[in-house]
């Protein structure tokens, strides 16, 4: 031990503390439970007990064990730690859970029964593993899918659950028990654990080992762990192994900040530990170094209404400051539009960009902002994920898209080929690519060269293109998308995912990006079907006057022009271009509310408030679920240091249908006082804007009836185009589907559509070897065949 050194309050690692954190640093050794508010300053508060401990001579250096959730946290944990104290810092247990668990492995590899350089399984490397064990098995991957026996053996250690706990009640749990098995048997010949292991098998070991485990408990008198409401079951077990009947657990969190129950999180662990270590005192960090008045009483009231909470009020010294901001907007475009400019405006005004953050519910909301943003050329960066036109997802969509187009392009074959798996190993591939180099010839065109069953996989891939190719005949841009989406077996894989939900939604998010795509190119602009009243006119401006520069001009020899297809492919590829702001420079952050834990912005905007979306549509039924996504909100909502602005849209496109929304309950949980509202105070919004949209439209339609607000209004298809019933009797020119033409370059051909009237006539013609052209009648020139 140290010699001691004063406790006094005016020691200097206590100055400038409040009365709060004082006494949460200097509090007898004993357990304590630390409710610390958002922005109250609990980092602080974890490293300086550690180093008064430490200076007060309570605690050596190699008696502290500090657990964090991240590496990131770990890291700043000992930095600040480094700056405080006279002696070196090495020797202390910081680190994440993981982290520490494989110190203790490493320390103890004789008795965890691994030898001493085992090595640790990445999640990729954990699922080939298991696929391993299903193909040994002789097992069918469709029917056992080895991403979710996967995910069931995580589960299953995190629950403390070796294959021997397994409850077997059907097929189904016997096999994944066995595969179970099978995979800790390979693991441990082969000397590797996964991630789930490592916790695991440490509690075990503790657990089996008395001697051991006595000899922690000694030598952590002291344990802190920070983001407490964020343990899981296995953790807080963990954590009570390595805690004696003497030791002082300091556990910090925030449980109106637990929202990761989708990961295991139980929020129930701060309850249980109050009660199972006797804890004598709850210290609650209330005041806040964030954010001002007004946005802390939003927060404080929103999450009043959860019943199961601790309880706290957040306060700061800043004094009220400005009015939380609401806008409602008549679509999701004139959102986005309305954020992009409110953003420029905080950047005229002195805000840097990276002080201003969008933050929504659903990835796939980033879509129609991301556009936004690209066509008024302002910088931003997508924090923790990818922009909409990279993710896996939609490149693999892309790529099925750009083949059915262009079945040579080998870059987007390479991409589908085997994806879902379709028996097509790299072998197959290097076969396949070694026949084009030989024959100077794309991949699609090599398949024949391939021998055996991979060459069979092969064609059918190919057969699969062109079955694509040919049912996409006469469709509208959604519809040829759908359509894919379907064949592809994109949607059958995402399905059975466990992140399938979100790729999902970014699917759907890709047929909203071609409807829109559509509409603001003027892709069958005659076909369209506006509203009749006002509101029409309203929504209509909210729309963004451009999108990326599309050339949609028509050859000046031939008369062809790019398909809907080819045009949105083109404006997919340059929205996905260089737009991504580049390392270090000033740019707009975007970002899901999850992601944004933990983080803090001069402006932030909460975008999406509508009920379905924010809360999402699968909480509504729970109790716990709506208090989850309640919590999420505040999460959100104390992310703003200065200005906050919430956002709502009365129709937002959603699986390429206008949707008409309700706002979000939310609003109606906040304090009138505090809001400023931008636009008129519920201007239509749940009293009958969506009705008499509806009503007015179905009255110029022809349709009777009203659909009311949040359903889904039927529409007509936007492009005026043949559809699978059969071919149009549109005439243009004298010309008509389904009509023989010859034209001079690319020889004879079958009229499929006919779009338009006078010189902005354009028809499809399947020229067959040529392939299908779009072409502008008043150049093309056109001759009709008997």
């Amino acid at each position: 031990m140290h010699s001691p050194v004063s406790s006094d309050p005016t020691s200097p690692l206590l100055h400038n503390l409040n009365p709060e954190q004082l006494a949460a640093v200097t509090l007898p050794a004993r357990p304590a439970l630390i409710l610390a508010g958002a922005g109250s300053g609990k980092t602080r508060v974890l490293t300086t007990r550690i180093a008064w401990l430490i200076q007060t001579g309570q605690l050596s250096p190699g008696g502290v064990m500090a657990v964090t959730f991240t590496n990131k946290a770990a890291k700043e944990m000992l930095t600040r730690l480094g700056a405080m104290l006279p002696m070196p810092v090495r020797g202390m247990w910081i680190g994440t859970f993981h982290g520490l668990c494989n110190r203790f492995l490493r320390a103890h590899w004789k008795l965890a029964g691994l030898p001493q350089g085992f090595q640790i399984l990445d999640s990729a490397d954990q699922l080939s593993a298991v696929k391993r064990v299903i193909k040994a098995m002789n097992l069918d991957e469709e029917r056992y899918v080895p991403k979710q026996i996967t995910w069931a053996i995580a589960g299953a250690k995190e629950e403390g659950l070796r294959p021997g706990d397994i409850e077997v009640h059907d097929a189904q749990s016997r096999v994944l028990a066995e595969v179970y098995q099978a995979y800790e048997d390979q693991c441990q010949r082969e000397g590797v654990v996964d991630f789930a292991e490592l916790m695991l098998r440490t509690y075990e070991i503790l657990r089996d080992n008395a001697a051991l485990r006595d000899h922690y408990q000694h030598r952590f008198r002291h344990i802190l762990v920070d983001e407490f409401q964020d343990t899981n079951k296995l953790q807080y077990a963990w954590l009570k192994m390595f805690a004696g009947p003497h030791t002082a657990v300091f556990a910090v969190g925030d449980d109106d900040q637990s929202i990761y129950a989708f990961r295991g999180a139980q929020v129930g662990n701060m309850t249980d530990f109050e009660r199972e270590f006797k804890v004598q005192q709850v210290i609650k960090l209330e005041r806040n170094y964030r954010s001002f008045g007004n946005i802390l009483d939003a927060a404080n009231e929103l999450i009043a209404h959860n019943s199961k909470r601790l309880g706290k009020n957040l306060s700061t010294e800043a004094g009220p400051g400005e009015p939380v901001r609401v806008f409602e907007a008549t679509s999701d475009f004139a959102e986005a539009q309305w954020f992009v400019d409110e953003a420029k405006q905080l950047h005229r005004d002195g805000v840097n960009r990276s002080d201003i953050a969008l933050l929504y519910r659903s990835n796939a909301q980033s879509r129609v902002m991301e556009s936004a943003l690209f066509n008024a050329g302002v910088p931003y960066k997508v924090y923790g994920g990818l922009r909409f036109f990279e993710r896996a997802e939609v490149k693999h969509a892309l790529s099925y898209l750009r083949l059915i187009e262009n079945p040579n392009d080998d870059t987007s074959f390479l991409r589908v080929v085997n994806f879902p798996a379709r028996g097509i190993g790299a072998r197959s591939v290097e076969q396949l690519q070694d026949a084009a180099r030989t024959s100077g010839r794309s991949l699609s065109q090599s398949v024949g060269a391939v021998a055996g069953k991979s060459g069979s996989n092969l064609q059918g891939f190919v057969a699969l293109i062109d079955a694509m190719r040919e049912g996409t005949r006469g469709l509208t841009l959604r519809e040829i998308i759908e359509h894919m989406l379907h064949h592809s077996g994109l949607v059958t894989f995402y399905t059975t995912d466990k992140d399938g939900k979100d790729r999902l939604e970014n699917l759907e998010e890709l047929v909203n990006a071609a409807e829109a795509f559509v509409t603001q190119e003027g892709f069958g602009k005659d076909a369209v079907a506006l509203p009749v009243d006002e509101h029409a006119g309203a929504l209509a401006e909210g729309l963004p006057v451009a999108v990326a520069a599309v050339d949609l001009t028509p050859d000046a020899e031939t008369g062809e022009i790019m398909s809907p297809l080819a045009a949105f492919l083109t404006h997919a590829s340059l929205e996905a271009g260089d737009n991504q702001a580049q390392a270090g420079q000033d740019a707009i952050q975007l970002m899901t509310v999850h992601a944004a834990k933990g983080l803090e912005f001069d402006a932030v905007f909460i975008t999406g408030l509508e009920e379905g979306l924010f809360p999402n549509e699968k909480s509504v039924a729970d109790i716990n679920g709506i208090e989850e996504e309640r919590r999420l909100m505040y999460v959100a909502i104390t992310r703003a240091r200065k200005r906050l602005y919430l956002s709502f849209s009365q129709t937002r496109m959603l699986h390429g249908q206008t949707r008409y929304n309700v706002k979000s309950r939310f609003f109606d949980e906040l304090p009138e006082n505090t809001l400023r509202w931008l636009t008129p105070r519920n201007q239509g919004f749940g009293s009958g804007f969506a009705r008499e949209y509806q009503s007015a439209w179905q009255k110029g339609s022809g349709l009777s009836g009203i659909v009311g607000a949040g359903q889904q209004a039927p529409r007509p298809n936007t492009l005026n185009t043949a559809s699978s019933a059969g071919p149009k009797t549109t005439t243009a020119q004298g010309l008509k589907s389904g009509q023989s033409v010859f034209h001079n370059k690319f020889g004879e051909g079958v009229i499929l559509t006919i779009e338009g009237q006078g010189e902005d006539a354009r028809a499809q013609v399947n020229f067959g070897r040529h392939g299908m052209k779009w072409l502008q009648l008043s150049i093309a020139k056109l001759t009709p065949v008997d």
